[in-house]
């Protein structure tokens, strides 16, 4: 096999590796630490590789994975396949400026609004003129859950498995209640009201959360569970050495 893209997503709690074949996705793997990803990128015939992380990470690491390309860092130093209109780009997650690359990706020249349920729910806009506009952060599922436990006195720290039926029948279920229905009553006012300023709206949705919203949703999203290390790759293509 010819050497493969690779592109690695670091968050706040996980690693995400992909390999990619130009714009195919080949295998994915998960990993709880930098040096069981690079132990296992080593032994993959890799050309280029991207990395794209929400904190700080040791450079020299993927720095020593075999490679026959280049090492490319998903930051402001990049040149994107959008224009990025926000207005503090220092501040952006790079998480969520890869996204919107992926979902431009998926559906170049429409306006897509990017949902990411992890951590916290972000929403991020991107024009059908390809201009990344911005959005908004929201508290996660499990954000909203802790926050309930810790700033009060009595109320138990609940999980999001279990009985989520409108009307709690005791303390939990009603936690569970207004912590998954109200997000899922945010989530779906935003879609609407993106959809009546941008009626040919796609709506993407990525994150840990993803799968967990997407039968509730009721309206119409793609969700797209690795859009982030889609965007990376699409982003890796953009700047690789033709």
């Amino acid at each position: 096999m010819h050497n493969l893209n690779l592109c690695i997503d670091i968050g706040n709690t996980l690693l995400k590796a992909a390999l990619f074949d130009h714009d195919k996705l080949v295998q994915k793997e998960v990993f709880s630490n930098e040096i069981e990803l690079v132990h296992w990128a080593a032994q993959h015939n890799v050309q280029h590789i991207i990395v794209g992380s929400v904190k700080e990470f040791e450079r020299e690491l993927f720095d020593a994975i075999p490679k026959s390309g280049t090492l490319f860092v998903f930051d402001g130093s990049l040149r994107l396949p959008i224009q990025n209109k926000y207005a503090s780009p220092e501040t952006l997650g790079q998480d969520r400026l890869a996204s919107v690359v992926g979902a431009k990706a998926q559906f170049p020249g429409q306006d897509c609004l990017v949902i990411d349920a992890g951590t916290c729910v972000t929403y991020d806009f991107l024009s059908s003129k390809g201009e990344y506009l911005g959005g908004a952060i929201s508290p996660g599922l499990h954000l909203r859950f802790k926050a309930l436990h810790q700033f009060t006195a009595k109320l138990p720290l609940v999980e999001r498995e279990g009985k989520d039926s409108l009307v709690g029948s005791d303390t939990e279920s009603c936690i569970r209640s207004g912590v998954i229905n109200g997000l899922v009553f945010e989530i779906e006012k935003t879609i609407a009201e993106y959809r009546g300023a941008y009626p040919a709206l796609q709506v993407l949705m990525c994150g840990g959360d993803a799968p967990f919203f997407e039968s509730r949703i009721k309206e119409t999203i793609f969700v797209f569970p690795d859009l982030v290390l889609f965007g990376l790759n699409h982003t890796l293509l953009y700047n690789a050495p033709r």
